[in-house]
């Protein structure tokens, strides 16, 4: 019962969270200075009257409190809008760049907690010294080296003097720079809990018993520092965000966030608004599906 309250008190928390979100992207998209027409007036020249009549057109000068019950009402059942630069509706300009945005964002999430468990199990079960050094090597990579400046580096290296990579719309190298800025977050506090889980009681008497070490690391250690790996991961998605939607950028990948930052140097608001929110609420919704498996596995946390 107890268990049932908290998980209908995450998924409270989860629309709430949600619909904070929105109203805040709604918000700075209307703050902001200059709006899809001035962008046509610094290119087109247009008259002060013509500038009125395309806002009009285009909806900009309806009132706030308006504009946001329309938007909020359409957005509920997917319809964003249409874009006001080209004219598209966004919901399927959205769903074009999704496929490219999950890929990178999955790949990178998956590929580093194997990483991050492969070698803090190994290092854990093992006690090697150097898997234990590639640990703490791994981590300090994650925390001294950003994702946009290895990017650079790797497109430099592997593209322009090497040659083995596309400079455009490479999709692997991505995928292994934000994965090992994952597994570096993931895997030293992974390992230290698996080392003091290491010489807990239940596993020094599964070694007395002669049990294999891949035994006693799947079935002994990792669910012991399961609780901890679901935190992590929800932490890690965080960041994961911000370097996908970076990533995308740099290797000029057709995902969300090269969709995003096209949109806001055309002021094109309508697709700026739903790409913000869209990413947005997918990350409180992961957050919160976290949390309650988090719960799930460890009832410590209801209590």
């Amino acid at each position: 019962m107890r268990q049932a309250g908290a998980i209908l008190l995450s998924l409270a928390r989860m629309l709430l969270q949600a619909a904070g979100i929105v109203l805040v992207v709604f918000l700075l998209c209307r703050v902001a200075p200059g709006d899809a027409v001035d962008r046509m007036a610094l290119e087109g020249g247009l008259t002060a009257h013509e500038e009125a009549e395309l806002r009009h057109e285009m909806g900009l000068d309806r009132p706030l409190v308006v504009d946001l019950a329309t938007w909020a009402g359409n957005a509920l059942t997917g319809d964003f809008g249409e874009s006001l630069r080209y004219h598209r509706p966004v919901a399927g300009m959205l769903a074009t760049a999704l496929p490219t945005t999950l890929a990178l964002a999955a790949g990178s999430f998956l590929l580093g907690l194997l990483v991050a468990l492969g070698l803090a199990v190994s290092a854990a079960v093992t006690g090697n010294r150097v898997l234990a050094r590639l640990v703490n090597l791994v981590n300090v990579w994650s925390i001294a080296l950003p994702t946009f400046c290895v990017g650079v580096v790797a497109i430099l290296v592997f593209s322009v003097w090497l040659g083995w990579l596309p400079v455009v719309g490479a999709l692997a190298m991505p995928i292994v720079i934000i994965a090992i800025d994952n597994a570096g977050q993931i895997g030293k506090p992974l390992f230290e809990e698996l080392r003091e889980a290491a010489t807990s009681a239940h596993v020094r008497t599964a070694y007395a018993k002669g049990l294999g070490r891949p035994r006693i690391a799947f079935f002994h250690l990792l669910p012991t520092a399961l609780p901890v790996a679901l935190a992590l991961s929800g932490l890690v998605l965080a960041g994961l965000v911000a370097g996908t939607l970076t990533m995308e950028i740099l290797f000029s990948l057709p995902g969300i966030g090269s969709l995003m930052l096209n949109a806001i140097h055309g002021r094109d608001y309508p697709v700026v608004q739903a790409a913000i929110t869209v990413v947005a609420v997918a990350l409180v919704v992961i957050n919160a599906v976290i949390d309650i498996i988090h719960r799930a596995v460890d009832p410590r946390l209801s209590r």
